[in-house]
């Protein structure tokens, strides 16, 4: 195959092909994880600053100050970051790497977290908590364990719009969730009252 005059252009037809036939169909689902897991790895950041917003990434990735990342299990000295440029790349598949061109960038490709990278519908919701708040909010709450919008808590609930709504709103009155604004989008969490709640009638 490579001895033909259009290598170039074949690689792209395949290229195209995967891209069709294997990641289009699932694309709406993918780009919902791959926006949840920022939304979360910024709040890690924000929180817990780059120590807790890196290590765990993945196996061996660790911070450890003054610009300097441990980067897999491996006996080698640590990546000195302080004039380089440090790409996350969240990926849907199960899989990570670091690749880079060194000194100057370096690419942390790793797997998303959160809710969003399971199947929808397999988180299980209480029974009790179902019987408590009603089956349906019951589920959205559950599923707001990692920030979501009310857009990707209709996707993963198949609830309505205006269901979801209702939902949100009642469970911020009772203080069992609260929201806050990222980018573009209104994303919601659980309180710590919701988080008792959920795992007290698991």
């Amino acid at each position: 195959a490579l001895d033909r005059d259009d290598p170039a252009e074949r690689a792209a037809d395949a290229v195209e092909w995967v891209w069709t036939h294997t990641v289009l169909p699932d694309w709406p689902r993918r780009r919902r994880i791959l926006e949840a897991d920022v939304v979360a790895r910024t709040a890690q950041l924000g929180q817990a600053g780059w120590a807790g917003a890196l290590n765990g990434m993945r196996p061996g990735v660790r911070w450890l100050g003054d610009s300097r990342l441990q980067i897999n299990t491996y006996d080698n000295p640590p990546r000195e970051l302080d004039r380089a440029q440090l790409l996350f790349i969240p990926v849907t598949p199960d899989r990570s790497w670091v690749c880079w061109d060194i000194p100057h960038r370096y690419g942390l490709v790793y797997p998303c977290s959160g809710v969003l990278a399971e199947a929808a519908g397999r988180v299980p919701v209480p029974a009790a908590l179902g019987a408590l708040i009603g089956p349906a909010r019951a589920a959205v709450l559950v599923l707001l364990a990692s920030p979501l919008s009310t857009t990707q808590l209709v996707a993963l609930t198949g609830q309505g719009l205006g269901s979801v709504g209702r939902h949100l709103r009642i469970l911020l009155d009772a203080g069992l969730v609260r929201r806050r604004r990222a980018g573009r989008s209104v994303l919601y969490f659980r309180t710590e009252a919701g988080d008792v709640l959920v795992h007290g009638a698991g």
